[in-house]
Formats: C-alpha cells, sequence, structure tokens
C-alpha cells in the first residue's frame, strides 16, 4: 500500500513544482528584458544627443557617431574650404615670392581673415598685476592688438570665470578691467576656483571653438611670456596635420604613479578639429586633478597627432618663465 500511494504524491508534487518553475523563469526573462530595453534606451539618448550637437555645429549629416568619428566628420567637412582657399592662396604666393597668408573666408560683400590660433591666457580674481606684467612684454593693447588679430590671425584673451557670488566685487572689477583692455574672455558658465581649474580649460577650449573658426587654439598660464612670431611660424609646420595636440610631451612615472602621455600644462596647442570634438563632447569628457592631465585623458584612443615641441619645455627657456618660442 505504501509502495502504491507513493507514487501519485511524487507525481503531484511534480506537476506542482513544473508551473512554479516556469512561472519564475518567466519573471526572471520579464526582469532582464526591462533592464536591457532600459540600457539600450539610455545609450540611444546619448547618442541622439552627440548626433544633435555634431549636425547644430558642422552641418546635417546622420550617420551613427563614434568618438573617432567625431572628429573625421569635423575635419572632413571643413576640407571643402580649406582646398578652396588654398588654391587662392597658392596663386596669390606665386605672384608674392611664396609668402604666406592667411586664409579669407567671405560673408557677402565682407572679407575677412580666418584666425591663425586662439590664444587663451588663464587668469583669475586678484593677478591684474601679472595682467599687467603680460600686457607690457608680449601682449599688445588697443588698437595694436586688433592690429594682431588682423594682420597676424592672433587672437589672445584673458581667460576668467564668474565669482561665486554673481556680480560681486570680483566679477565687478573683472568687467571694468574688460571695458577698458577689451582683452578678455568671461566664461559666464564657469564658476572661478583654483581646484576648477581643469573644468575652466575644458569651458574656454569650447567656448573659444565655437566663437572662433581658427586653426589653432592654445591655453598658457598668465606668468608665461611669449614670442608671438616664433609661434606662429611654429605652427605653420603642422597645418597639414587637420587633429594635432602640441607642447612639452609627458608620459612615465610622476610621484610614483604611471600617467598616460600628456602635454605639460604652462602652455600648449591643439587644433581645430579637437577643439571642436571637446566643445561636442563638453559634458561627457571627465575632469582630474589637473589640467593637463585632463586634456590628454581626452585624447586617449584618437587618431590625434602628438607632438612633443621642445620649445615648449620650461628647461629650454633661456630664463625665468619666458618660453623659447
Amino acid at each position: 500500500m505504501q509502495i502504491r500511494e507513493g507514487g501519485p504524491r511524487r507525481g503531484a508534487a511534480s506537476a506542482a513544482r513544473s508551473p512554479m518553475s516556469a512561472m519564475m523563469l518567466a519573471m526572471f526573462a520579464t526582469m532582464a528584458s526591462f533592464y536591457v530595453a532600459g540600457r539600450l534606451w539610455q545609450d540611444a539618448q546619448s547618442r541622439v544627443y552627440l548626433i544633435k550637437e555634431l549636425d547644430r555645429r558642422t552641418g546635417q549629416g546622420h550617420s551613427t557617431i563614434s568618438v573617432d568619428d567625431t572628429l573625421k566628420v569635423v575635419a572632413c567637412r571643413q576640407q571643402g574650404k580649406r582646398l578652396a582657399s588654398l588654391e587662392m592662396e597658392l596663386a596669390a604666393a606665386k605672384h608674392e615670392g611664396f609668402v604666406g597668408k592667411y586664409t579669407y573666408e567671405t560673408n557677402g560683400t565682407n572679407s575677412r581673415k580666418r584666425p591663425l590660433i586662439v590664444i587663451g591666457i588663464m587668469t583669475s580674481f586678484g593677478r591684474k598685476n601679472y595682467r599687467d606684467a603680460v600686457r607690457k612684454s608680449w601682449l599688445p593693447t588697443g588698437s595694436m592688438l586688433k592690429k594682431l588679430e588682423e594682420e597676424k590671425g592672433i587672437v589672445v584673451r584673458f581667460i576668467v570665470g564668474r565669482s561665486v557670488n554673481r556680480g560681486d566685487a570680483s566679477d565687478r572689477e573683472i568687467d571694468e578691467e574688460n571695458r577698458s583692455t577689451k582683452d578678455f574672455m568671461i566664461l559666464d558658465d564657469h564658476t572661478e576656483s583654483e581646484e576648477e581649474s581643469p573644468k575652466k580649460t575644458k569651458s574656454f577650449f569650447a567656448n573659444a571653438a565655437e566663437s572662433f573658426d581658427a586653426e589653432f587654439y592654445a591655453k598658457v598660464n598668465d606668468d608665461i611670456y611669449i614670442n608671438v612670431d616664433t609661434l606662429s611660424a611654429m605652427l605653420k609646420e603642422h597645418w597639414d596635420k587637420p587633429r594635432v595636440y602640441i607642447g612639452c610631451m609627458k608620459s612615465g612615472e610622476v610621484f610614483s604613479e604611471s600617467y598616460f602621455r600628456h602635454a605639460s600644462g604652462e602652455m600648449f596647442v591643439i587644433s581645430k578639429a579637437v577643439a571642436q570634438f571637446i566643445s561636442i563632447n563638453r559634458s561627457v569628457l571627465r575632469t582630474y586633478a589637473h589640467d593637463d592631465v585632463s586634456v590628454g585623458s581626452w585624447l586617449i584612443g584618437l587618431a590625434v597627432k602628438h607632438v612633443n615641441e621642445a620649445k615648449l619645455c620650461c628647461s629650454s627657456w633661456p630664463s625665468g618663465n619666458y618660453a623659447s618660442l
């Protein structure tokens, strides 16, 4: 009797477990589907944002965009304009002894020169003495500053953010100084702080790329003095490199830690396509404790030419903080 009764009980228990197992598998499958769908939606939203940003700055286009593709698309869309300008430049050079000219852009009946470089001098509140020293040494003022832009294609601006207490004495002093000198780029989207210097550098490149269609963009500290003519000559050697990162390159062991290759923070230069990449992706580019390491990290894995320029290394400077440019 026990043997005969045991069979039906096992069959009933097995039948009870079978629907329960199926139900649990269905629940897990449903939860997994929701998770995967959620991640795909987040990735899709990020991709749509990058595509819209790229379209807004460089024209229409609907291909999927990777980080490297962003640089390539930006560079390719500028190539047509660049070729036309070079043809005009070559024709003029044949009659002028091959003297270099900056490229022109035409807007209706008005012509203007495309800047060779935009130089951002990083400064902050309470450093007017440093700014005045720069103005007395290598940065012209007044009409001569405008002449530097028009004749040599070199745009120079002091870069500063806003006070944490918007509109306070620090902000008013900068505004008053700028009304007199007209040589500032004030970053309204950045709060001035020594700890936030990497974000300030990112904001400068992003805003400069949107405000000026230059060939190159440079970051320099306000205690560094340079020769703009020598800098201009150096940059002309790199016009054939669409994506370039120029500076005193550092890598290897630093304070017992291994860092990736990056340019020393006193001064470095990036080309237009790299600046536009930073502008497009500013919201997703992570910053670290120092701006030089941060910029180097943004370019990891990209098709960017790293140029180790000895003239931008402080060890080669003849005296003080004068760059050997």
